[in-house]
């Protein structure tokens, strides 16, 4: 599998045949714009910054669009969401919070989450994750110390870091005590690479 940043909360994984784009940029966002075709793409809030399902749809390619709370089984992917809140853009909104497995790894997305606890209800059948997608800004999402304690909290065994800035990314890694981490175009992972990790910050730039 292979992870790539596309800035604020856009991530593309790419895993074989299948294309993931998890809360692309729509073209009417101030946020650059990144056009691929897509198999699966994934909402976390119905907002510009990431709600482009248009920017990833090709013709002659069929996109199954998934922007809410459920449970998914879409071409051997297997996602769970569940409804949080958030304040991105300034309004006060659900945030789905996505579980997903894709070649065995577990991944986590918090999206533009708000709330710095956790229910009950979102930890069930969230152990055990393998890659956390958490956001940092601060604006609308939680700060960087609260991203970090919510990490710590999950014990994923990757963290990526989402919705950053210069500032705000310094303050994560400080947070981290991971300050001078460099930063990779593309994270390329499999299974047995994750086993013997334990909080690793791994900090993608924006492609």
């Amino acid at each position: 599998m292979i992870i790539t940043y596309h800035n604020g909360g856009f991530i593309k994984l790419t895993s074989g045949d299948i294309t993931i784009a998890m809360n692309p940029i729509s073209k009417s966002s101030k946020m650059k714009e990144v056009k691929f075709g897509a198999d699966l793409a994934f909402i976390s809030v119905d907002h510009i910054d990431c709600n482009g399902s248009t920017s990833v749809t090709r013709s002659g390619r069929e996109l199954y669009v998934i922007d809410g709370p459920g449970e998914y089984e879409v071409a051997g992917v297997f996602a769970k969401g569940v409804a949080t809140n958030t304040e991105y853009g300034g309004e006060r909104k659900i945030n789905t919070v996505y579980s997903l497995h894709v070649e065995d790894v577990h991944i986590v997305n918090l999206g533009t989450i708000k709330d710095e606890k956790l229910s009950g209800k979102i930890l069930d059948g969230i152990d055990d994750i393998d890659i956390l997608f958490v956001p940092i800004e601060g604006e609308g999402t939680v700060e960087p110390a609260v991203a970090n304690k919510l990490a710590n909290s999950l014990e994923a065994k990757i963290v990526i870091p989402t919705f950053y800035n210069e500032e705000t990314l310094t303050n994560f890694l400080k947070e981290t005590g991971a300050e001078t981490l460099k930063s990779v175009e593309k994270l390329a992972i499999k299974k047995k690479d994750v086993v013997e990790k334990s909080g690793d910050v791994v900090v993608l730039e924006v492609v």
